[in-house]
């Protein structure tokens, strides 16, 4: 059958608006990891605590006042703006299993624009979840010496200068992370079993951090 000039311009538009939005996916279809319900919990919102404690591994990290600040009135702050990856490790753990969630703000970058979680962190050698407001995916990173790519999922990209959320979940090989509540990441890798939780960025990122939630079960490293 053949098909009108007009009706021929709607199947077009149809099909860009489709090839548009399929790499904008909602949600994996996967069942939900959970940690058991009586482990323990530790909160970071750094209104009456600053970072003593803390591990920096690369960065220049401190705590400072924002206007707008999902909690309170402090926020952490990444400012670096040369090394490769800033990375700061908070001080409980190590975990095995963890379901760890923070928000972050990408202040401003043209390199990169980043905020991440990183976990199981021992000897230098972590898993780290990211978004980043410069590039419209989502992305699970092992990095030992260098950093490999492990999953990768299209998203709309996170907006400049607002605030975002990250969450993780590793039970096991068993990975998933979410950002701004979707679940984007189902992933399994077994090359690091146990280590701290911590935050990151990339590259001249100017990142604030705030109210890092983790829910672990605490084993060797």
């Amino acid at each position: 059958m053949n098909c009108t000039r007009r009706e021929m311009f709607k199947n077009t538009l149809a099909a860009l608006v489709v090839a548009r939005w399929s790499r904008f996916p909602t949600a994996v279809a996967a069942e939900e990891l959970k940690v058991p319900d009586n482990v323990p919990v530790v909160k970071f919102d750094f209104e009456a605590e600053g970072i003593e404690g803390w591990t920096t591994v690369d960065g220049q990290w401190a705590v400072e006042e924002m206007v707008g600040a999902p909690s309170g009135k402090k926020v952490l702050v990444q400012r670096a703006t040369r090394n490769q990856f800033n990375v700061i490790v908070a001080p409980p753990g190590p975990y095995n299993d963890v379901d760890v969630s923070m928000k972050f703000n990408p202040i401003s970058g043209r390199e990169d624009a980043s905020g991440g979680i990183v976990f199981r962190f021992n000897d230098g050698k972590y898993y780290v979840v990211r978004a980043n407001a410069l590039e419209d995916n989502f992305r699970l990173y092992s990095y030992d010496r260098a950093r490999r790519q492990l999953a990768s999922a299209s998203v709309k990209t996170p907006a400049l200068g607002q605030w975002h959320t990250v969450r993780l979940v590793a039970i096991g090989d068993h990975m998933q992370a979410w950002l701004d509540g979707k679940l984007y990441l189902d992933h399994r890798d077994s090359r690091f079993k146990s280590g701290r939780v911590g935050l990151w960025t990339k590259a001249d990122s100017t990142t604030a951090f705030d109210d890092l939630t983790i829910r672990g079960v605490t084993g060797g490293a």
